[in-house]
């Protein structure tokens, strides 16, 4: 997309037709999730013709990598949310900046987080009461991602900053291309191909590091090139206080969010575990269904977000307020529409991800029950992802909390325990989370408060950062 382009679709968010804009906006960053989450689909296919342990170690593994990658994504998130505010009130100096400061932040904390991931996984596998038969497989699937973590950062930095600045198709055409890269490789090294031998659960680890290493090369050459809306400069990569403890503030409260969203996410395995490998197999069969319906979801959120973003960086309050509600009712007829489908498809769905018949017994109660909520999982996507745009992380983070720890473990834990409901009982605790959150994240909107924080008032009226840069410059 030239920059023409991406000028255009910031004047879209900012001035034009709110449903045109989101669709606009959220179609290619729709069409780059599907893409991206093709990683897992085809993973899951090719892994799930080699045994239910096979599919068990990818669903013990996942809440573990998901957690160490959260611990540093909320600061990639925080400078994100600058972007957005930053473009909207047309300031490219501080775009760059704050792109350049994100990724140097990003690829400091790949590094670090990939290198705790590598040493603890098999302690923590241990710990999560996973069967020795699935570890043995688990294990050198979650290494080889960690090794390839800092790839994996970099181009998830590049993606959600290219979307704040309103180009969304470029990272959508980087992982197309990748995908089609990963549909030849992920076989061959899974199953073997040739002289290429058969690395079984290991080899759809190596087939994603390949692909997310040469998206990320491309990325930074995008952005290092500058014709895309942002540009990435390494004297502005160099640490700056103030930016860095803007981003602290900010990042901070969406790293414990997402920490507390994948721990939720480990405690919930962990009780599954419990009820035996079919079970987190017809899991991990459920979970790839789901992330399928998170896509749309996903792509609202963060359309929604970016152009909320822009609006409150052009003091634009009215309309960003008419943004989230346009935003949340589209996401509830979609994903309901969606969740009927799903409702009436489920056993051919699952089908397509394992073989085992008590496996796909389990996956099918999974989906059947909490299907008719995803409309109402619709309407929490979008609304918090306008909290966030406003920049109120803390409070992303308290519905976290409220959501993992007060709602959905303790109803999975006692439904499943003590109503004897059994591993059904913790699927009705996703259909009960959903509809609670929903609840919460209405009320919060209506109340009207979260427009009322804008994180770039400081920098630009104190222009903290601008005046550290100088100096800086003027130093060399």
């Amino acid at each position: 997309m030239s920059k023409k382009n991406k000028t255009n679709n910031m004047d879209l968010a900012l001035n034009g037709s709110i449903i045109k804009g989101l669709f606009i906006l959220s179609v290619p960053i729709l069409i780059g999730n599907l893409l991206q989450s093709s990683y897992n689909f085809v993973d899951a296919y090719w892994i799930g013709t080699l045994s239910k342990e096979a599919v068990a170690s990818i669903s013990a593994s996942f809440p573990i990598i998901f957690f160490i990658i959260s611990l540093g994504t909320g600061f990639s998130m925080a400078g994100t949310i600058l972007v957005a505010q930053f473009a909207g009130a047309k300031n490219q100096e501080m775009v760059n900046k704050t792109a350049s400061q994100t990724l140097a932040i990003d690829i400091f904390l790949a590094i670090l987080l990939g290198t705790i991931g590598y040493f603890t996984s098999e302690w923590i596998l241990g710990i999560m009461g996973v069967e020795k038969e699935v570890i043995g497989l688990a294990l050198p699937y979650m290494k080889i991602t960690f090794v390839g973590l800092v790839f994996s950062f970099v181009f998830s930095m590049f993606q959600s900053i290219m979307r704040g600045v309103g180009e969304v198709k470029l990272p959508m055409y980087i992982i197309g291309g990748t995908v089609l890269l990963n549909f030849v490789v992920d076989p061959a090294l899974i199953l073997g191909f040739g002289p290429i031998p058969a690395f079984g659960v290991a080899g759809a680890a190596i087939a994603t590091v390949i692909a997310q290493a040469i998206s990320a090369i491309i990325g930074i050459y995008i952005m290092c090139k500058g014709n895309h809306g942002v540009k990435i400069r390494i004297k502005d990569m160099i640490p700056n206080v103030s930016f860095l403890k803007k981003i602290f503030v900010l990042g901070l409260p969406s790293s414990i969010e997402m920490s507390i969203r994948s721990f939720g996410f480990v405690l919930m395995v962990n009780l599954i575990t419990s009820f035996g490998t079919v079970a987190l197999a017809g899991f991990g069969a459920g979970g790839n269904i789901f992330q399928f319906i998170m896509i749309p979801a996903m792509g609202f959120s963060i359309a929604t977000s970016t152009m909320v973003g822009m609006n409150l960086g052009a003091k634009n309050l009215k309309r960003a307020s008419d943004i989230a509600k346009t935003s949340s009712i589209i996401t509830f007829i979609a994903l309901e529409i969606v969740g009927i489908f799903t409702f009436f498809f489920t056993p051919e769905l699952i089908t397509l991800f394992v073989k085992d018949s008590e496996t796909i017994a389990v996956g099918v109660d999974m989906i059947k029950i909490s299907a008719f909520t995803f409309g109402i999982m619709g309407i929490q996507f979008s609304l918090v992802g306008v909290f966030r745009a406003a920049g109120n992380t803390t409070l992303a983070m308290n519905l976290g909390i409220i959501s993992q720890f007060l709602i959905q473990f303790p109803a999975a834990y006692l439904l499943a325990n003590n109503f004897k409901m059994g591993v059904d009982g913790i699927w009705w605790s996703y259909a009960i989370t959903n509809i609670s959150m929903m609840l919460i994240c209405i009320a919060i909107f209506i109340r009207g408060k979260w427009k009322e924080k804008n994180i770039t008032d400081d920098d630009i009226n104190d222009k903290n950062i601008i005046e550290e840069t100088v100096i800086a410059e003027g130093k060399q």
